[in-house]
């Protein structure tokens, strides 16, 4: 599989001290574990899921600091 085809829109789901966000991506949707950088600050996958958007097919990393 080439990396066009395996490139995709996903959502990142994280917390910020001004409260939770969620931001879409363009790309390769990252692992558990994966290291993702959020406004230069390092933030890491603990979880890949559905959308927490009614509705909504784009998965979701969802990421802590």
């Amino acid at each position: 599989m080439s990396d066009t085809a395996s490139a995709q829109r996903y959502l990142l789901f994280f917390w910020k001290p001004t409260g939770y966000e969620l931001i879409e991506r363009d790309g390769v949707l990252p692992e558990v574990g994966a290291e993702v950088d959020v406004d230069g600050h390092p933030q890491r996958v603990t979880k890949v899921g559905a959308s927490p958007l009614p509705g909504d097919p784009r998965p979701c990393a969802y990421l802590i600091v």
